[in-house]
């Protein structure tokens, strides 16, 4: 396991389209294995692939709430296939674009299909904080983010924000 660089905003290849992943191989696990050890040292609840600069339909996810216990999940190529009209509203987080908070609204359950690091294809009901988390993170796989929910003044001023501060790094 290796810990990974998470991608900051306004690194374009948050906006990529992820690739569906075709086959479970060590290498696909190898991946799993390393995102979960940097979600977890970030600290996050979730991570998708693109957010390791890696354009797959891969994300991990632990919504464990007890120190010491852990409940990773990994899905391959999930997809939502129903949304219910009730909406919910979490104030969502990420990994990329650190210690921003902003509160967003989203469908309350979801019905998502994905593949399990076995292969088995699955399909659950989400609710609550995994229906948010799992929604944030299939938006990563299309190259959508949390701020593009959010007004545009208010999105417009953290890209603004997070642009100039990766222009000052790069000096």
């Amino acid at each position: 396991m290796a810990n990974r660089d998470i991608i900051i905003l306004p690194d374009k290849q948050l906006r990529l389209i992820s690739k569906p992943v075709e086959k479970i191989t060590p290498e696909i696990r190898a991946l799993a294995d390393d995102m979960f050890q940097t979600m977890y040292d970030a600290p996050g609840i979730g991570l998708a692939a693109i957010q390791v600069a890696v354009p797959l339909r891969l994300i991990t996810m632990d919504l464990s709430k007890k120190e010491g216990e852990k409940e990773p999940r990994v899905f391959i190529n999930p997809e939502i296939l129903a949304s219910s009209d009730e909406m919910s509203v979490y104030e969502e987080g990420c990994l990329s674009i650190p210690e921003y908070y902003e509160e967003v609204e989203r469908p309350a359950r979801v019905r998502v299909r994905f593949m399990d690091l076995e292969g088995v294809t699955r399909e659950e009901d989400a609710e609550g904080l995994y229906a948010t988390c799992i929604q944030h993170e299939i938006d990563h796989l299309n190259g959508v983010l949390f701020v593009d929910y959010l007004s545009k003044l208010k999105r417009d001023r953290v890209m603004k924000k997070f642009t100039k501060a990766a222009k000052l790094a790069a000096k």
